[in-house]
């Protein structure tokens, strides 16, 4: 069977380093053919016409709990096929699906239904495994975790967690627990990968937990510690570990809300766009209307308030995940935090590649990778979403096809 090619003209290809412009991206089956300054020779191609806007890598999203009025939680195919669709809209073509603290129980269900969803998804973002984010994580950092189920790492519990899927891509904890350090090499010993969350660690603690696996740091600044003061004396947290710690990455949820302009500029600064993966963090309220909402699934969630672009506890204590999309990520780096774009692009795409480990098939427009692209104009409002070849999102119909 002759192979069917599809060829991007017209557009500013973004690489990680630079922007082509006028170039053309030639693609089949699926996977990248050929990248060009100039023009590629294919004369049966079907043309897709960028119209001058940018053409970028397709946007992978790290930790995501929902959005489309869905939540992973939600224990349903069509709750994850609806969060797949939604971000699809808004550039995303990769995604870790992420679960909240909860119970084993829970957490089990969730990972038994991703595995039935990840053949039902078709047109909506693809899913590159299971993310939790909890229960083993710290009281005093919870933010919006639900405290009834925080708790110390269970071997009993987690190997059952373990051995229910092959799904887990990555676990979120808190590394100061007893037992954290332990489980984060049990998890790297399984390729998952373990995250620093919701921590009061001070420096050792990190540089212990560095030590045993725990090379990124999730929503960083968000619910962890800074330089506090323990009997008189200073410690450096978690924060000011990992800029001491040159290899460690972090996500940030760039939504312009949970971090002002000045931090996204630190974090730049430091770590730059090689060790920073922008998140959405996105919980159901993601592409929906302001108002009341749930984080985490509606029987057994936790009641929030969407106001200002952002979620928040009824008492507006502390937020309760974004409401972003991955758009919005990008769009703060350049406008806010006065980012390159190329280097906005690479930390949606590039990077979260690398530190999932899919940087052999995703991440970057090159010859042999999946085409998952994304174009969208000056103004990062995405025109299409195309994923493995295929256009599943264009404004100009505002839906996914049928």
């Amino acid at each position: 069977m002759s192979k069917k090619y599809k060829k991007i003209v017209n557009g500013q290809i973004a690489t990680p380093y630079r922007i082509i412009n006028g170039g053309q991206l030639l693609f089949a089956d699926g996977k990248i053919e050929e990248l060009s300054e100039g023009n590629i020779d294919a004369p049966d191609a079907e043309i897709i016409d960028a119209e001058g806007h940018y053409v970028s890598p397709g946007f992978i999203d790290i930790h995501v709990h929902g959005g489309g009025n869905a939540d992973f939680m939600d224990d349903s195919v069509d709750a994850f096929c609806r969060v797949a669709n939604t971000h699809a809209k808004y550039g995303t073509t990769a995604m870790l699906p992420t679960v909240l603290t909860s119970t084993k129980e829970a957490i089990i269900r969730s990972l038994q239904v991703y595995e039935q969803a990840q053949k039902a998804v078709t047109q909506g973002a693809r899913f590159l495994g299971v993310h939790i984010e909890g229960p083993y994580l710290s009281m005093e950092q919870r933010g919006a975790q639900d405290p009834r189920y925080i708790r110390d790492p269970d071997p009993e519990e987690y190997f059952d967690i373990l051995n229910s899927s092959t799904a887990i891509r990555r676990w979120s904890v808190a590394p100061e627990k007893s037992g954290a350090l332990t489980f984060g090499r049990i998890l790297c010993e399984r390729g998952i990968l373990p995250s620093i969350a919701h921590t009061d660690a001070i420096y050792d603690d990190v540089i212990r937990a560095f030590e045993h696996g725990y090379s990124l740091a999730t929503h960083f600044y968000s619910a962890m510690s800074g330089v506090s003061r323990r009997d008189a004396y200073r410690y450096g947290g978690v924060v000011e570990s990992a800029f001491l710690i040159d290899e460690m990455d972090v996500e940030i949820i760039a939504d312009g809300k949970h971090l002002p302009a000045e931090l996204l500029r630190l974090i730049y600064k430091h770590k730059g766009p090689e060790h920073i993966a922008l998140i959405t963090d996105a919980m159901r309220a993601a592409a929906m209307p302001e108002g009341t909402s749930m984080l985490g699934s509606l029987e057994d969630g936790i009641a929030v308030i969407v106001e200002d672009g952002v979620a928040k506890l009824p008492d507006r204590t502390a937020f309760a995940g974004s409401t972003a999309t991955a758009d919005r990520l990008v769009r703060t780096m350049v406008t806010q935090a006065d980012v390159p774009l190329v280097d906005a692009i690479r930390m949606i795409s590039a990077t979260p590649a690398r530190i999932i480990g899919v940087n052999d098939v995703l991440g970057s427009l090159v010859q042999g990778k999946q085409a998952d692209v994304v174009i969208f104009d000056k103004d990062i409002v995405v025109r299409k979403t195309i994923i493995q070849g295929d256009v599943v999102y264009d404004r100009e119909y505002q839906s996914l096809p049928a």
